[in-house]
């Protein structure tokens, strides 16, 4: 593991209970986590074990009921609403399941949709991007015109145009076939390597997640 220093996400104690029926269901109940920079995490478990909704905290779209989280030394925690998006906005990228690309958005202005709401466009980096990905004869098509892989492809590319300091992946290979899951998966691995920025993935494929540089395993609220 890298020294303190190079720490882009520290999760410490964090405990999460729901409301379900009138019963009270723990789903987090001390949670201790650090990604490096430039290190790659499989998050594994079974299913309902609380994997999704300690991606949502650490994100900021959710709050915890104890605990902190820090990326880069920030405490997401100690954030209102306002600074938990710019959180987003600025140093986190997002990948999910659902591709939730921008329908009415070409191929191009999606990749580049974080990036310049956030103030950082690149267009070198947007340009590498593209060619690393493989989207150079698709820029003016439209998400509903492309493949599940092709869609997936501009949803990485648009979490990382601009240069987040953590990746957050939630079965980001969950609606493709076990190929296109391989070659997607690849790219994000080279990608973030690329970059050096942290990578959390979520998975329940132990195949994949071996590919990945450490796993760990969300288990009876604990990671493992």
């Amino acid at each position: 593991m890298a020294g303190n220093d190079n720490i882009v996400l520290s999760v410490r104690n964090l405990t999460k209970t729901y409301r379900t029926a009138g019963e009270q269901v723990s789903v987090l109940r001390g949670v201790n986590l650090d990604v490096a920079a430039g290190e790659r995490v499989a998050l594994t478990g079974e299913s309902g074990s609380g994997k999704s909704t300690l991606l949502h905290l650490i994100a900021g779209l959710d709050a915890a009921d104890g605990g902190e989280i820090r990326i880069a030394g920030a405490a997401v925690t100690d954030l209102s609403d306002t600074g938990r998006a710019a959180l987003r906005r600025d140093r986190i990228g997002l990948v999910f399941q659902q591709f939730n690309l921008v329908p009415s958005l070409s191929v191009e202005a999606n990749l580049s949709f974080q990036s310049r709401i956030a103030g950082r466009h690149d267009a070198v980096w947007h340009a590498e991007l593209v060619e690393r990905l493989g989207l150079g004869g698709l820029l003016k098509r439209y998400p509903e015109q492309l493949s599940g892989g092709q869609q997936q492809r501009v949803a990485i590319g648009r979490a990382l145009a601009a240069r987040p300091l953590l990746l957050l992946a939630d079965e980001p290979t969950g609606n493709l076939d076990e190929t296109t899951a391989d070659g997607v998966l690849a790219l994000a691995r080279d990608l973030v390597a690329h970059t050096g920025c942290g990578l959390l993935m979520v998975t329940h494929s132990a195949r994949l997640a071996a590919t990945l540089d450490r796993q760990v395993t969300l288990h009876t609220g604990l990671v493992r």
